[in-house]
């Protein structure tokens, strides 16, 4: 698998433009680290430092900040409201469906007020 996937961030900022076989590597393994339940930032990027050591070239803990925040802007994990924060898997039901900030079509059209008309 080649090319690369522009990242989302759940605050509506910038993404980055990434390897695709990185972020589906680093994916991969956050996936598999929130499997056992809720954790921390800090024991996340712990795990995950450990599970690509090794076989992962580039900065573990910068991929997977950004593929993190990647995978909190499409809902398939999420932070919970605890202190410390501590981030798990987003239920099924949390996942897919059409954004909210765009109920009627895409974010740009929303944004520039040419959304579904109204009746």
């Amino acid at each position: 698998m080649s090319g690369t996937i522009m990242t989302r961030h759940p605050q509506g900022k910038s993404g980055r433009s990434i390897s695709r076989e990185k972020y589906d590597q680093v994916r991969t393994a956050i996936l598999e680290v929130l499997e056992r339940g809720e954790i921390t930032h800090s024991e996340l990027m712990a795990r995950l430092a450990a599970r690509l050591r090794n076989r992962f070239e580039g900065n573990p803990h910068w991929y997977g900040e950004t593929v993190k925040l990647d995978l909190e802007a499409r809902r398939v994990i999420e932070r919970t409201d605890s202190r410390p924060q501590r981030y798990r898997a987003a239920p099924p039901r949390a996942r897919g469906g059409r954004s909210p900030r765009a109920p009627g079509g895409s974010a740009r059209r929303a944004r520039a007020g040419q959304g579904r008309p109204r009746r």
